[in-house]
């Protein structure tokens, strides 16, 4: 258990520093698809994002963003011999799939009718834009917590919380607003208590994808995820205004309250076993700080992040300003339904086309395009009054949308390995719904003091000064990146037992190298010291011997005797390669001498 004390025992068989020889039989790490992504489930939308998934759409809006993720073993296949609709003769997935469409058309129910009652019951744009943020905020300000809480407790149990905790939340509004007590502060209060259950939702979900079907079958019960995400997301909003213009806004709350009961009834049938693991489980906080620090001293996963927040800040603005374009169309709750529906149907194209664009061009290709189609679309809900006209507007946003988010997610999913991914996309998901809850009122803010027009035409405007300043930063989607445990760092030898949270501990490590390779080995020490800080070492040095030249020593120092057990135990392959590229610089008869150092409490003499 966390916070826990027991002894851990290091193999007495393995010495310091040796490394052994991996079977060619040892199984790969699971795949990337593992925490198929949320963040991109907001392809829906982001004023439903949060809500969305948490409601169920956590199945289908966690695939949403990996639409075009492949697996990962070894290497990210470019191809699946198993059918896309495999996935679908495993029972417990079979059901929960069908569930979550079910529970993603509630909960686009519940947000055509909350954006829709916000411009009934006020005319400023600022609060019908705060609906958006209301659903966000929690997101922004959850995503760490959520993530270290889904690595550290069962995720059943936290998913059966979550999923009851909005069944009641939207229930509440539903009978508040039957009973005409509703105001828009007690609509955006209900709004945000919706999103901090689906933030607290989002990585748990997210994590427990691979284990409902077997690993070949992850590629096809992704795309099923985002099947079934965009049926919902292309027939809910539809479905919504119908609803909201024959029965009122009050029924697509109650609906959506129902529609959780079919996820909640599958998930607490499923026996879900327990994990097994050698070291004790990590604090919440701890766990927070590390997935934190992994993604400070990765710049696979910072590239994204850094093109996504320069994107959503302003993309934003189509999604919090959509309503009040819609009702100054003139064509009421219906039309405000088809304009969502357009999108909707815009990212099940767009999820078709994805694949087969990214086999023709790179991933910043396909960001960069759908950057500039999605500004093209902001500018145009400013400038169109033509409803068809606009109708296919909001279909090529959809897709661009889609296309945008998706390739982002799984840009980051695919460079980080399935011990920190939760923790990782929950820092996306920081920046990202951080950006989107600003933006959202950063937009409204705006169009109340400029006009929708001139905010919108600003808003595309700033999409693509976003893509000039970040194009730089290019993107990977995981080729020939190997995320298997490693495995093959040994426990280090101890002379006697150490409690797990002694320290701090000094490791060092030394090399012998030639003169005329030190540079050289310099440079291939950058990549070890990235590891040795992304994995848990709170300074890292690389010192060399003034008196002997050629010899150099590594130091990093660890918090504690359990922290750098951590360290051996979430080395990859790829770590593995690169430290084993800056050893063969080594010269010396045998392999680096490894030490480890634990501080020792200096006493006081009585």
């Amino acid at each position: 258990m966390p916070g826990g004390r027991p002894k851990i025992e290091p193999t007495a068989a393995e010495s310091a520093g040796q490394t052994a020889v991996e079977s060619a039989s040892q199984t790969a790490a699971p795949s990337a698809a593992e925490s198929a992504s949320q963040v991109a489930a907001a392809a829906a939308g982001p004023a439903a994002a949060a809500a969305r998934t948490g409601a169920g759409g956590g199945a289908s809006a966690s695939a949403e963003g990996a639409a075009s993720t492949v697996s990962t073993t070894s290497t990210i296949s470019t191809t699946s011999t198993i059918s896309a609709w495999s996935p679908l003769r495993n029972r417990l997935f079979r059901w929960l799939w069908i569930a979550t469409v079910a529970s993603n058309v509630g909960t686009w129910l519940q947000n055509v009718g909350a954006s829709w009652m916000m411009t009934s019951l006020t005319t400023s744009t600022t609060l019908v834009a705060l609906v958006q943020a209301a659903t966000s905020l929690p997101s922004f300000l959850l995503a760490l917590p959520a993530g270290a809480l889904a690595d550290v407790l069962d995720r059943r149990r936290l998913l059966l919380v979550t999923q009851g905790w909005m069944t009641a939340a939207a229930a509440g509004l539903g009978v508040l607003t039957l009973a005409g007590w509703i105001t828009p502060w007690w609509l955006l209060g209900f709004t945000f208590l919706l999103g901090l259950g689906a933030a607290a939702n989002n990585p748990a979900w997210q994590a427990i994808i691979p284990e409902l079907v077997p690993r070949p079958e992850l590629p096809g019960a992704i795309a099923l995820g985002s099947i079934g995400f965009n049926i919902a997301r292309a027939a809910g909003p539809a479905l919504g205004g119908l609803i909201v213009a024959t029965a009122g806004p009050g029924w697509t709350f109650i609906l959506n309250a129902v529609s959780f009961l079919g996820v909640m009834a599958v998930l607490y049938r499923w026996r879900r076993p327990a994990e097994e693991t050698v070291l004790p489980g990590e604090r919440v906080l701890g766990a927070m700080r590390t997935g934190v620090r992994y993604v400070r001293h990765s710049p696979d996963v910072l590239a994204p992040i850094a093109r996504g927040s320069a994107f959503i800040l302003c993309g934003s603005s189509l999604w919090a300003l959509l309503p009040v374009v819609a009702r100054g169309l003139g064509h009421g709750a219906a039309g405000y339904g088809l304009l969502l529906a357009a999108l909707g149907a815009g990212a099940v194209a767009g999820a078709m086309v994805l694949p087969r664009l990214k086999r023709y061009a790179s991933v910043d290709f396909v960001v960069a395009a759908a950057t500039l189609v999605f500004a093209a679309a902001t500018l145009a809900l400013a400038l169109v009054h033509d409803f068809p006209l606009l109708l296919a507007m909001m279909l090529l946003a959809g897709g661009a949308w889609l296309s945008l988010l998706s390739s982002l997610n799984v840009s980051v999913q695919t460079a980080v390995p399935s011990w920190v991914r939760a923790r990782a996309l929950s820092v996306y998901m920081l920046i990202f719904f951080g950006g989107l809850a600003a933006g959202s009122a950063l937009w409204g803010a705006l169009a109340e003091r400029l006009g929708i027009a001139p905010a919108l035409c600003l808003s595309a405007a700033g999409q693509a000064l976003g893509l000039l300043a970040t194009h730089r930063l290019h993107l990977r989607s995981g080729e020939g990146l190997n995320l298997a445990p490693s495995r093959q760092m040994p426990a280090p030898i101890v002379a006697y037992d150490l409690e797990p949270d002694r320290g701090p501990v000094l490791v060092t490590v030394e090399y012998q190298v030639r003169p005329d390779e030190a540079a050289e080995f310099a440079r291939a020490m950058r990549d070890v010291r990235r590891i040795r800080l992304r994995d848990g070492a709170m300074e890292w040095g690389l010192f060399a011997d003034a008196a002997l030249p050629g010899r150099y020593t590594e130091l990093f120092l660890v918090k504690s005797w359990l922290e750098h057990l951590r360290q051996h135990e979430r080395a990859t392959v790829a770590d593995r390669d690169l430290v084993e590229s800056a050893r063969r610089y080594h010269v010396g008869g045998d392999r680096p001498a490894v030490r480890h150092l634990i501080s020792e409490p200096l006493r006081k003499d009585a």
